[in-house]
């Protein structure tokens, strides 16, 4: 086996990009049988046919924070600020943050911008010394921070959406599921689901089990270009099972019933926390995990997910899941449908 990144790289046309959504339950989905058969193309609203009773679908509940801000230099020139993480402030009467800026001149240390009324200082980098990365001193508290983060901040879009992001996003790039906040991107494979697929698996006899894990900005990063991916170091995000969900999950493995991964997220939290034997232990932190072809996979049986950008993190753990073969003809096929691509197109199941 190579794991050479140039080895997963796809052509697509641009027009495919998904600039807006379809709509919950109103996308397409390309089913693909794990062991490389043919491919058929179903509405979402169709796959709920393909899942038994018993099965159990793991979903990551999430929630989005509009973490784009738009602010004014004293001179009137724009600044940027996309909150990363949230970090402890040296007061009760500040919020501190690290955030991506741009441009970087007006984020020198100890140079202010404003957003709305709220200054914004610049503390300079941070340890990584990134040269788009510092850390932000708001001059406002802690506990008024959401509210004004909700009436200023705008929904962070993946770079390939190429438009500002409107008030129907606000719902649109949030999922069903969606609960606890700390996302800077949606785990965009459950927009594929509506309310009424959900209550339609319910009644079914599937059983839901939710994890959450944080989505950071790295989800957008591209594997540099090194000879072997596997030096790649995979951003950390935050994550947790609890005891709850983690019972769900292993009582289906005892039942024989399949355990159904929404998305790379909800499947990098499962690997990270399974045992040999498939089953699962309650835990929370930081996973770094990098799945990539070779990895044996411990937990997950079906997987749910969109399409992913060439050369990326995310199509090697496709990749590792499903082969690299059938990946990258499942996306030409995909490619040669007009099927929609990224955050807000169509998906795929694996099963």
């Amino acid at each position: 086996m190579t794991y050479n990144l140039q080895d997963y790289d796809f052509v697509f046309p641009n027009e495919l990009v998904a600039q807006k959504t379809a709509g919950k339950g109103k996308t397409k989905i390309l089913c693909c049988q794990k062991n490389g058969c043919a491919w058929h193309i179903l509405d979402s609203s169709k796959i709920t046919d393909l899942f038994k009773a018993g099965d159990c679908i793991v979903v990551n509940n999430t929630r989005v924070i509009p973490a784009r801000l738009m602010g004014k230099t004293k001179h009137g020139g724009n600044a940027e600020i996309f909150l990363l993480k949230q970090l402890e402030p040296a007061t009760d009467n500040t919020a501190v943050w690290e955030a991506w800026v741009k441009p970087g001149k007006a984020f020198e240390n100890g140079k202010e911008i404003f957003v709305s009324n709220i200054k914004c200082k610049s503390l300079g980098f941070t340890k990584a010394k990134s040269s788009k990365t510092r850390i932000i001193n708001f001059s406002i508290s802690n506990s008024e921070f959401n509210s004004f983060l909700e009436k200023n901040g705008q929904v962070p879009l993946p770079p390939y959406i190429n438009r500002n992001a409107c008030i129907s996003d606000k719902s649109d790039y949030q999922t069903i599921f969606a609960k606890h906040t700390g996302a800077v991107a949606a785990p965009t494979a459950s927009l594929h689901f509506s309310e009424d697929m959900a209550y339609e698996l319910k009644a079914k006899g599937v059983f839901f089990a939710e994890t959450t894990l944080h989505v950071g900005p790295g989800t957008f990063e591209n594997i540099s270009e090194i000879s072997d991916f596997r030096k790649h170091k995979m951003h950390g995000e935050e994550y947790e099972l609890n005891e709850q969900n983690a019972n769900i999950i292993n009582e289906c493995k005892k039942r024989g019933g399949r355990i159904i991964c929404i998305g790379t997220t909800s499947t990098r939290v499962l690997e990270t926390v399974a045992n040999e034997d498939g089953s699962v232990k309650a835990a929370n932190g930081i996973t770094t995990l990098f799945i990539y072809p070779g990895y044996k996979f411990k937990a997950t049986d079906v997987l749910l997910t969109n399409f992913h950008w060439p050369k990326s993190s995310l199509i090697l753990l496709v990749s590792a899941f499903y082969g690299k073969e059938n990946t990258l003809n499942a996306y030409k096929y995909a490619v040669e449908n007009s099927m929609r691509l990224f955050s807000y197109g169509d998906g795929m199941l694996i099963i």
